[in-house]
């Protein structure tokens, strides 16, 4: 059997074994929740991150909107590029909505839910 690549076809068992052992830990450890070593304790929740998307989402729309005033106003030739941010700024906005409507159902399925 040819090697295929810089792999050879004879691979010793100690680093599959050890690299198998190190991805059981990863996934125990994610299983359980644990940080991983060396960072931070505190991770951000999801209204943190519904936050941050909501300001990536604002800011993304308040650009495309300069720019369609900046070419409406002559100020710019970029045509293609504002209506490029225009749509990038109306796909973001529908994938929140899409998000806060999978949230929404969620929270209906567990507010219907019988103890």
């Amino acid at each position: 059997m040819a090697a295929i690549g810089n792999v050879s076809p004879q691979l010793g068992a100690g680093p599959l074994q050890a690299e198998l052992a190190r991805l059981e830990q990863d996934a125990l450890r994610l299983a359980s929740g644990l940080p991983e070593p060396g960072s931070e304790p505190a991770t951000p929740g999801f209204a943190h991150s519904m936050a941050e998307a909501l300001r990536g989402i604002d800011a993304r729309d308040q650009a495309a909107g300069a720019r369609m005033t900046a070419v409406e106003n002559g100020e710019s030739d970029d045509l293609v590029g504002a209506m490029l941010a225009s749509q990038q700024a109306s796909l973001s906005f529908s994938m929140l909505m899409q998000v806060r409507n999978k949230v929404v159902g969620a929270v209906d399925e567990l507010i219907k839910l019988q103890l």
